[in-house]
């Protein structure tokens, strides 16, 4: 099934739109607070759409998944046992938020960098990070470098690739998607 495919070639023809580069912002800015869709699908095609504006993009993208950090590390702060609680039981995530506390205690403000570098879900941690009361200017410096480091990193690395890189994951993106798929299933049956 070329579901992927398409997926793709929608996200490319997409990404040219004028108002891609605000739906950017609004995706990164979200994603850091609650929501679950990584802001790498949208930057990079829009990368490859426009490669003479990957920094602009990869910019626009820590800034406001920095912003998004902010908000989460308020909500935390302020709002954890009227809002945020009851959200971490409803959606089953009481676990995932243990194991984020355990982390900050063991390794503190490497924890925000190192989520905000990889693809764990950074907004769990920029909520627990307000939760636990971090100091807030390391949790901003650690939010801006690993996010940072992150976007720039994509934003180069499909501005150096270029067309030979699209054509290549455009090639592979079924397998790669459902190869993804199918990790994320395998490990929720084994954290289950």
């Amino acid at each position: 099934m070329k579901i992927f495919t398409a997926v793709y070639d929608w996200t490319l023809k997409w990404a040219e739109h004028k108002f891609a580069p605000r739906m950017l912002a609004l995706l990164t800015f979200a994603e850091s607070v609650f929501f679950p869709i990584p802001p790498d699908v949208l930057l990079a095609p829009m990368v490859l759409a426009k490669p003479e504006k990957a920094w602009r993009l990869a910019s626009l993208t820590t800034i406001s998944s920095i912003l998004g950090g902010c908000v989460g590390y308020m909500l935390g702060y302020m709002m954890f046992e009227p809002w945020i609680q009851p959200l971490i039981t409803e959606f089953g995530y009481q676990t995932r938020f243990d194991t984020a506390i355990t982390w900050f205690n063991e390794w503190g403000v490497w924890v925000v960098f190192i989520a905000g570098f990889s693809p764990i879900p950074y907004k769990l941690f920029t909520v627990s990070a307000g939760f636990l009361h971090m100091a807030f200017l390391p949790f901003l410096i650690a939010s801006a470098v690993g996010r940072g480091m992150r976007f720039f990193l994509v934003a180069g690395l499909i501005r150096w690739g270029g067309e030979a890189i699209a054509h290549k994951l455009r090639k592979w993106i079924d397998v790669l998607g459902w190869t993804v798929v199918a990790l994320i299933a395998i490990a929720y049956l084994i954290l289950k």
